[in-house]
């Protein structure tokens, strides 16, 4: 966007965020405009990168995931080549279903999904252990999702 996002379109974001499936004729209501302009509006927000897509929300406990764990992983050495390497092979892990490169007593944080506690158990020994070069994990397992 050549110009800065103005009200409208922080409106049509929060919509979005709230729930992507509903219509432009939906969301134009909501936002005072006709449907083509915030048509437009969405379009150009995808366009240059504002939107990077649309995800779904799911209910873990229906899909087998009812274990959720922010996994700290800090590294013994640090250098591009290690760090290339670490996110290479923790991105490819199916149980991460994020990673965070970030500051502080640790250099990553990973969100792990996994059935249970002896998944989980399987995970570190037999595919996180396995990533060289990883000084400390420190586990946090979330009990509820409050947002």
């Amino acid at each position: 966007m050549d110009e800065k996002l103005d009200e409208i379109d922080f409106a049509i974001l929060e919509l979005l965020k709230e729930d992507a499936k509903q219509g432009n004729k939906v969301i134009a209501e909501q936002v005072g405009l006709s449907v083509t302009p915030t048509y437009e509006r969405i379009k150009t927000m995808e366009r240059v990168g504002v939107i990077e897509g649309y995800t779904v929300r799911l209910d873990r406990s229906k899909i087998g995931k009812n274990l959720q764990v922010f996994c700290q992983v800090s590294l013994k050495e640090h250098n591009l080549e290690l760090l290339e390497v670490f996110e290479k092979e923790v991105v490819a892990l199916e149980e991460v279903a994020s990673c965070y490169h970030i500051a502080g007593n640790y250099d990553y944080t990973l969100l792990i999904e996994v059935l249970d506690m002896e998944e989980y158990e399987n995970f570190l020994r037999y595919k996180l252990a396995c990533i060289p070069y990883i000084g400390n994990v420190q586990s946090s397992f979330v009990m509820s999702a409050i947002k």
